[in-house]
């Protein structure tokens, strides 16, 4: 066997909290990588309702890697919740139209900070809030109800509000090494066969592994 299908929405037998996302979101521009999977003992089913002020109308995207762990109450704040800044009122009377709509920003008026992206074998602990555009690393831990307004190096772990590196999860060679091996887009019997390097510290074996796959 070559673990659990990256196409059932509940992998784990009698723990319907955790999903597999990629096959609960509609939503395009949402990308979801197989095995990250959201745990919520009330409703694992909707992890899309985490993503706040996501309007088709902005176009940003976010996309989320492979094997990420998304802890209950995980929230991403996208570019829509933007008001304009240069004025003297932050108050958006454009969207509620009746004459009110003479005032709607140009292009380029409101704070635009592009994607948000998540990288492969990303924890994200309860309750964390995830800003517009941040880019999160490969590897990288986010603690419970950290706020990330910033990118996040890769094995990197942060905390707080807002989010600072608390300490990075190996040397920068390591990180290197690591990178370039890139384990979650192995094949997934490939993955299966070395698990035992994945989920050890031994980089070395690991390396091992990919050199004679």
């Amino acid at each position: 066997m070559n673990g659990p299908s990256p196409r059932n929405k509940h992998p784990m037998d009698g723990y319907p909290q955790v999903c597999f996302i990629k096959n609960t979101v509609y939503n395009p521009n949402i990308v979801i990588g197989d095995y990250t999977y959201y745990d919520d003992p009330e409703d694992s089913e909707h992890f899309e309702r985490n993503v706040l002020y996501h309007f088709p109308f902005i176009g940003d995207k976010l996309v989320i890697g492979k094997f990420c762990a998304l802890a209950r109450g995980v929230k991403f704040i996208m570019n829509g919740a933007n008001h304009k800044l240069s004025g003297v009122s932050t108050y958006p009377f454009q969207i509620f139209g009746n004459g009110w709509e003479k005032v709607m920003p140009a292009p380029g008026d409101l704070p635009y900070k592009g994607d948000t992206v998540v990288g492969n074998d990303v924890w994200i602990g309860y309750e964390a809030l995830i800003m517009p555009g941040v880019k999160i690393g490969n590897g990288a831990i986010v603690a419970a109800r950290s706020v990330v307004a910033s990118d996040v190096p890769v094995y990197t772990v942060v905390g707080g509000n807002p989010a600072r590196p608390i300490k990075t999860r190996f040397a920068p060679e390591v990180v290197a090494r690591l990178e370039a091996l890139a384990w979650w887009d192995w094949p997934i019997e490939e993955i299966t066969r070395n698990l035992t390097q994945i989920v050890s510290g031994d980089v070395e074996a690991l390396s091992a592994c990919a050199t004679e796959g």
